[in-house]
């Protein structure tokens, strides 16, 4: 159903203005009056519907502190997205701005107008702008999530720095030892099958394997494809996905970097939650929705639960035994100071730094070993070219 601006006038001839569904233009104009007002303008011709354009994350922290730093300026809403959208280099992230800035000058709040763009803003950003507008705290408030996106922006960037190396390593390992098996080999091997020497046990091993490699390859990629489509399927299950997420979380070295991640995301939320006069309670729920480990967000909600109850936060969330202990100890000390969200911003950043000091030992480590394996694989197939020239030498003499 589409969205229409009007504008009317009340029973004491005060200008009202806003935005509602309806079916047509008439059939807003009949609402309208059966509600006592007289409409002026209906806008029928360009009606204001959600946004389908989807800004990324770095488009969407960058709007954001763009809209923090004028507001805080001193610049009312309606400047900030006109301002905003013209200093805009995405077209996307312009073509928002104009969306939203023409939707609140038809009478809409901000908050209304973020959730007809769910794909950009997530309800983590809209919960936190409602509350803001609510305190009249906007500028603050904005000022934080940039900060908040900002940071986890530049988390992201350094953890897929970090492992493009490693990755690349990899990839191009495994594409050399395929071209090396399926085609180089038994292009050099056929010289001895002619001769009808009796070849090494290696090489045999290796024309078997390449034999059976190109007779079974479309059914290795098969079985690859359909697994993947399978495990895909399978995490739409909630079953399927805890034991996944759990057996990822018990891995060695995995484990302690995603949980490390999960629960600086968890912290780095809850901070800037309770700085923007979120209570605790919904501060908590919604910190818990943005962990992406089952077995870590069901951990926080059962913390949840115990707050709930009245147990302090620290004791709640050493309850679950599932959170580190610097997050619980730090929290503790933020709710003895009064200062629990600059406690939990300190949390947050001390996982950061290390989840990136795990992550850095990890790439450390895979590196050295993916040229150690590639280094093998290399020389078992030059033995196994080379052996049979060694061995007609030995004939020979």
């Amino acid at each position: 159903m589409p969205s229409f601006r009007w504008e009317a006038v009340d029973a004491g001839g005060r200008p009202v203005r806003g935005v509602d569904e309806a079916e047509s233009a008439r059939t807003l104009r009949d609402r309208l009056r059966a509600q006592g007002l007289v409409p002026t303008a209906v806008d029928d011709t360009a009606p204001v519907r959600a946004g389908t354009e989807k800004l990324g994350a770095r488009e969407l922290a960058l709007v954001t502190r763009q809209l923090a730093t004028l507001t805080q300026a001193g610049m009312t809403l309606d400047a900030a997205l006109a301002a905003a959208a013209a200093q805009a280099d995405d077209p996307r992230a312009a073509k928002l701005l104009a969306v939203l800035r023409r939707q609140v000058a038809a009478g809409e709040s901000l908050p209304s107008a973020l959730a007809r763009h769910p794909r950009t803003f997530p309800p983590l950003y809209r919960g936190l702008v409602g509350a803001a507008a609510e305190s009249g705290r906007l500028p603050e408030v904005l000022g934080r999530l940039a900060d908040y996106l900002e940071a986890r922006l530049a988390l992201f960037e350094r953890f897929t720095s970090a492992l493009v190396y490693p990755v690349t390593v990899a990839l191009v390992a495994l594409g050399v030892v395929a071209v090396l098996v399926v085609y180089v080999v038994p292009q050099v091997v056929s010289v001895y099958q002619q001769g009808r020497q009796v070849l090494p046990w290696l090489t045999r091993a290796l024309i078997a394997t390449s034999d059976f490699l190109r007779a079974t390859a479309w059914i290795w990629v098969v079985i690859a494809l359909g697994g993947v489509a399978a495990f895909v399927a399978g995490l739409r299950n909630d079953a399927f996905r805890d034991a996944v997420h759990r057996t990822l979380l018990a891995t060695p070295a995995l484990g302690r970097l995603l949980a490390s991640l999960d629960t600086a995301r968890f912290a780095s939320t809850l901070a800037i939650l309770v700085a923007s006069g979120t209570p605790l309670l919904r501060a908590l729920d919604a910190a818990a929705g943005v962990m992406r480990m089952r077995p870590l967000a069901s951990a926080a909600a059962e913390a949840a639960d115990g707050v709930r109850q009245g147990m302090p936060l620290a004791r709640a969330l050493a309850g679950t035994r599932a959170f580190p202990p610097v997050l619980v100890h730090l929290t503790a000390s933020g709710e003895g100071s009064g200062k629990l969200a600059p406690m939990l911003e300190r949390a947050a950043a001390d996982l950061e730094r290390e989840a990136e000091r795990r992550l850095a030992w990890i790439a450390a480590l895979v590196q050295p070993l993916t040229i150690v394996l590639m280094g093998a694989i290399v020389l078992v197939l030059v033995l196994a070219i080379m052996l049979p020239i060694v061995s007609m030498n030995q004939l020979i003499r």
